[in-house]
């Protein structure tokens, strides 16, 4: 398989590495419109072709599929670029920035019979993934009870960077810059983890999103800081459980922890990522009377890089697809609209 990264920004290299680890695999070419930038990345990956356009790479060809890395309110222009030309599409997450473009996106790809995949990285987790298992094989009874929790501290704390200082931080708090927020960047790995892991999906939500006072005047240079920095959700899901799901950037002590403990009729699974390391634990049998929590063992899986190369040689796409992503995104909207309604919202 013959990859083109698209956008050579922070994940890029991490985009790079991955797929470059796949045997058959060939890094081809990258694209950004930052020469300087470009040329760095592609030196470092051992990258032969530059393109500062999607439309220079395009017209050139010689790739098969298209890892997009840009920022978030890219993606839907240039995967659809991708998809018209005939190629298969890896996407960063969010898919779009509403769920509208998301669907668009969504069904351009399924029309194609290409594979489109999104990047929701947690899903690397053994611990996700075994307790999902647990939980669809009615381990812990029916599920009534869900809270979910994504803390990072990049807000407080420097050990990701100056975000003052650094504009690939800046936009991810900036509207005009395509940023919907902690919603949008985290939230969206929250909802997909807490509704992958306990195996619902969100029917309705009611939702507060928060902007804290972070400079004067709310803005560093072209950067209004307007993007909101936490939020909560209350969600019932589909078979009637309710939950809570949370995120924010100003969990110090916490450089990047997803939770998720689903609570059920005859016991409840902890599902835990941690700065790279997974845990799962489980309450379960005779020890719900004692209130013991005992680890469970799980074993190394496929990430989705290597899913979707596998899905590229197969000519069938794995989750999580286009259509998930879209999906999710429609949780977020109902959010950002419950927030300013005060109202509870109906997912359609």
């Amino acid at each position: 398989m013959r990859l083109l990264i698209l956008g050579t920004g922070g994940m890029a290299n991490q985009h790079a590495a991955k797929f470059k680890a796949i045997e058959g695999v060939s890094v081809v070419g990258g694209v950004d419109i930052v020469p300087e930038r470009l040329a760095a990345f592609c030196t470092e990956h051992g990258i032969a072709n530059h393109f500062t356009t999607l439309e220079e790479a395009l017209a050139w060809g010689e790739f098969d599929a298209v890892a997009n890395v840009t920022p978030d309110r890219i993606h839907h222009p240039t995967t659809l670029q991708a998809i018209a030309a005939g190629k298969h599409v890896f996407c960063e997450k969010p898919l779009a920035t509403d769920a509208i473009k998301a669907m668009e996106m969504t069904e351009a790809i399924e029309q194609s019979g290409k594979v489109g995949m999104v990047n929701f990285t947690y899903r690397n987790s053994p611990a996700l993934q075994k307790g999902r298992q647990m939980v669809l094989a009615g381990e812990i009874g029916q599920v009534r009870h869900v809270e979910a929790s994504h803390l990072q501290s990049w807000l407080v704390g420097r050990h990701w960077g100056d975000w003052k200082s650094e504009s690939k931080w800046l936009w991810r708090l900036s509207k005009k810059h395509g940023s919907n927020g902690a919603l949008g960047d985290i939230g969206i790995h929250i909802v997909d983890f807490a509704s992958y892991g306990s195996g619902l999906d969100v029917a309705h939500v009611f939702a507060r999103l928060k902007t804290f006072d972070k400079a004067p005047g709310h803005k560093i240079g072209e950067y209004d800081l307007d993007a909101n920095d936490s939020f909560t959700m209350n969600v019932d899901f589909t078979n009637g459980a309710i939950g809570t799901i949370q995120a924010t950037r100003t969990a110090a002590g916490q450089m990047d922890q997803l939770r998720l403990r689903v609570y059920g009729e005859t016991g409840s699974i902890e599902m835990i990522y941690d700065t790279g390391k997974s845990t799962l634990r489980a309450c379960l049998g005779e020890d719900v009377h004692t209130a013991t929590w005992r680890d469970v063992p799980f074993d190394p899986v496929e990430t989705n890089y290597q899913r979707f190369v596998q899905a590229v040689r197969a000519g069938k796409t794995q989750e999580p697809s286009f259509r998930r992503a879209a999906n999710i995104q429609k949780v977020l909207d109902k959010a950002l609209a419950s927030d300013l309604s005060h109202a509870d919202e109906a997912l359609g």
